[in-house]
């Protein structure tokens, strides 16, 4: 976003950032709201564009209510949609968007869960209940599983938590992100995120190992009843239940074959789809943003570059895992093709100003091809050019086999 918001005409600082970001301020939280305020004051700054889900949720829009400074993002209220799947879940239930079936439960009844899981023979989803980086979603195929997953759950979470069991869908998974001011909503191209941590679906869930769009088989018909089926009925459940909701969302979705089903919201944007869809923006998103907080966004044109953009994620060796080695030197960047993008997400600069790896996901390379095959090689081929110590790239993002969409739409 700082990229793209900067290339639009912006003056952009980041809050924390990384080393990847001028203007980055690594000495102010995202949720340290009067730190935020004091230092939009002191450069005047008069527009805040909210990123992860964390200040969203405790309430950063809520802050600066009646401020002369603006937010684009949605009240604590709306970004209840991303922070709690139960009442997400709900939401969906009341406005007929549709989604696969799911049982809330509580950390007490723990026993109930693995009994419903035996009788759905292990085909479930479990999700705790509130944010999780991307990582609270197990994806389980048999009861044992589904009962590892459960206890998983209880060992990480001590204390009282909520979390679903939802019924598994099959089907590939597509996400679609728009900007709203709760009436209308511009979507941008179709992408589909790499979830897993290994190639071909396999392994722990991730934060996203990879990205590319648009998606070829998301056709005019595809979006027509994604449509119908989802976007529609939650912009009416948005109007019903009177948020005050301008910002991104994002629509999880899965295509089955009884229709689209909608897996989950978010309320920003998503992470690493944004790194494919903001170069393939031809549209000024500074403009898009400030149509919403004007309430002129009906009179925008979302505008997308031709051609695909395909994102590779370079991560850490032991990702997703809760603690693994960091702090290592990062070299090749400097001999990448200037047509690469490199976003910089888990980086920071030593006091020698040596570029080390700082977290799970350190890097996102993106390349633009006029086909996705052209895209796919030439950012995998760049990616080689790039080493820290066991940095590790899944294999196939971009590569899986272009599926048929079966059922009566």
């Amino acid at each position: 976003m700082a990229w793209k918001l900067t290339r639009d005409g912006a003056t952009v600082h980041v809050l924390p950032g990384n080393a990847g970001i001028p203007n980055s301020q690594p000495h102010i939280s995202a949720t340290d709201f009067p730190a935020i305020q004091a230092f939009c004051q002191e450069h005047g700054v008069k527009l805040v564009v909210v990123g992860p889900e964390a200040p969203l949720a405790a309430g950063v829009t809520d802050f600066f209510q009646g401020s002369d400074i603006r937010v684009f993002g949605p009240g604590r209220a709306g970004a209840t949609l991303e922070s709690s799947k139960v009442w997400s879940k709900d939401f969906m239930r009341r406005h007929s968007v549709a989604t696969a079936q799911a049982w809330p439960f509580r950390s007490d009844k723990l026993d109930a869960a693995r009994a419903k899981a035996t009788e759905l023979s292990g085909q479930v989803v479990v999700k705790f209940d509130g944010l999780a980086a991307g990582k609270g979603v197990y994806v389980c195929s048999s009861v044992e599983e589904a009962h590892a997953a459960l206890d998983d759950l209880a060992r990480l979470h001590s204390g009282w938590f909520s979390f679903l069991l939802e019924e598994k869908l099959i089907g590939p998974e597509i996400s679609i992100i728009g900007i709203t001011d709760g009436n209308r909503i511009r979507l941008l191209s179709p992408s589909q995120d790499h979830k897993q941590l290994l190639a071909g679906d396999q392994g722990p869930n991730t934060g996203g190992m990879g990205a590319y769009c648009p998606v070829p088989f998301c056709d005019d018909n595809v979006l027509a009843a994604i449509r119908t089926d989802i976007v529609d009925p939650t912009l009416r459940g948005l109007q019903n239940e009177q948020f005050d909701f301008n910002g991104f969302l994002y629509f999880g979705i899965m295509l089955t074959p009884q229709g689209p089903k909608l897996l989950e919201y978010n309320t920003r944007l998503g992470d690493p789809e944004a790194e494919v869809l903001l170069p393939a923006l031809e549209s000024s998103l500074l403009e898009l943003i400030e149509a919403t907080l004007d309430g002129t966004l009906q009179q925008t044109v979302v505008r997308q570059r031709r051609g695909h953009y395909v994102g590779v994620v370079l991560a850490s060796g032991g990702y997703p895992a809760a603690s693994f080695p960091t702090g290592f030197p990062i070299t090749g960047l400097d001999q990448l093709h200037p047509s690469i993008l490199a976003f910089h997400g888990a980086t920071k600069r030593t006091e020698t100003g040596e570029l080390v790896t700082n977290g799970g996901r350190v890097l996102v390379l993106v390349g633009h091809g006029e086909e996705l095959e052209d895209a796919v090689q030439h950012v995998y081929r760049e990616a080689e050019k790039v080493n820290f110590q066991d940095v590790y790239i899944r294999t196939d993002i971009g590569q899986r086999p272009e599926p048929t969409l079966a059922g009566n739409w």
